[in-house]
Order: structure tokens, then C-alpha cells, then sequence
């Protein structure tokens, strides 16, 4: 039996200089109210994410137990330019 690959864990505070096959968690998506300074690439709260994941608005996460839930950065960019396109056409 070969031994598993270790998950390599990436560690940065920059959303852009993540591969788009990385996970995210909710915390990496949106700024906490406790901690103010941190950059994050939705402008939106936790819970209008999980709303527009509830109404299919915003994709939903891979789930990995009940209260762990990740997205692909993929995805989440594949939105931001969905949302900066749709932004453009109604100009």
C-alpha cells in the first residue's frame, strides 16, 4: 500500500496569489467584523453568501462535515467575473 500524499497547505493573505484549484472557507471570503483590517475579495457579509448559495446565486461549497464547507478559488473568480461582466452590460 503507498502512503498518501500530505495535503499541502498554502498559507497567504493574498485571494489573487492563490491557484485556482485551492480551497477556501467562508472566513477567506468575506472581512470578520473582528478583524477589520484584513483584505477579502467579496464585499458582502457570510450571511448574504450563504443566501445567494440558498436562492443558486452564488455557487455552493463542497461540504467536508457538518459545519466544515469549502469553495474552489476557481469558482469564486468564475463569479467575481460573471458579477463584473453583468456590472459592464448595464452601463
Amino acid at each position: 500500500m503507498k502512503p498518501k500524499k500530505p495535503i499541502q497547505c498554502v498559507e497567504t493573505n493574498n485571494f489573487d496569489d492563490l491557484p485556482n484549484s485551492a480551497l477556501v472557507r467562508i472566513t477567506d471570503l468575506v472581512r470578520s467584523p473582528k478583524n477589520k483590517h484584513k483584505v477579502a475579495p467579496l464585499p458582502i457579509s457570510a450571511a448574504t453568501v450563504w443566501r445567494k448559495v440558498a436562492n443558486g446565486t452564488f455557487p455552493a461549497p463542497m461540504k467536508f462535515g457538518a459545519r466544515i464547507a469549502c469553495w474552489k478559488v476557481e469558482a469564486i473568480r468564475t463569479w467575481l467575473d460573471a458579477q463584473a461582466n453583468s456590472d459592464k452590460e448595464a452601463m
